[in-house]
């Protein structure tokens, strides 16, 4: 029976959540800031490591987003959003946009991308991105980007994350 034939399903994890959450742990990823504005102007931006490429032609790239969190329906709304990725020196911006409370973008230096998302000064890259589509999967919903235009500084170190823990990438 092929891998994709219906009735077959995968069988039972054999491991706690925490287990899981610990190995992927292990996976080093980036570090972005997705941001964007709402129809009546507000300004939405959250940390997210769950972030890669998808294709060249068309250029796309995709990030996932839990059901629970309070930007879900500004995400699912908007035509346009912003992914930042973030620089090694810029660790304290990753934690203030994953953190629960407070104005995020309070005294934090950026641009309006031509959609009116926010491209944040010190970003090592940016991708602005159509909200193309999106597909839901678990206890999260997985954003595809189609990228309008990019923009990155050469020679930077982007801030990375491991372990639950931020890291900047040395050249070995």
């Amino acid at each position: 029976m092929p891998a994709n034939a219906p009735g077959r399903a995968a069988l039972a994890p054999t491991f706690s959540q925490s287990e899981f959450r610990a190995a992927l742990g292990m996976f080093a990823t980036g570090v972005t800031i997705v941001t964007a504005r709402t129809h009546d102007g507000k300004l939405v931006g959250l940390t997210a490591n769950s972030f890669n490429s998808v294709s060249l032609a068309p250029p796309l790239v995709l990030w996932s987003l839990s059901h629970s969190a309070r930007s879900m329906a500004t995400f699912r709304s908007v035509s346009h959003y912003a992914v930042n990725i973030l620089g090694a020196g810029q660790q304290e911006l990753a934690k203030r946009f994953a953190a629960r409370s407070g104005d995020r973008f309070d005294q934090v230096d950026y641009v309006a991308s031509a959609s009116g998302a926010p491209l944040l000064s010190g970003a090592v890259a940016t991708f602005e991105c159509f909200n193309r589509s999106r597909y839901e999967e678990g206890d999260h919903v997985i954003f595809v980007g189609e990228v309008e235009r990019c923009n990155h500084a050469h020679g930077e170190s982007p801030l990375l994350y491991h372990g639950g823990k931020f890291y900047a990438e040395h050249p070995l």
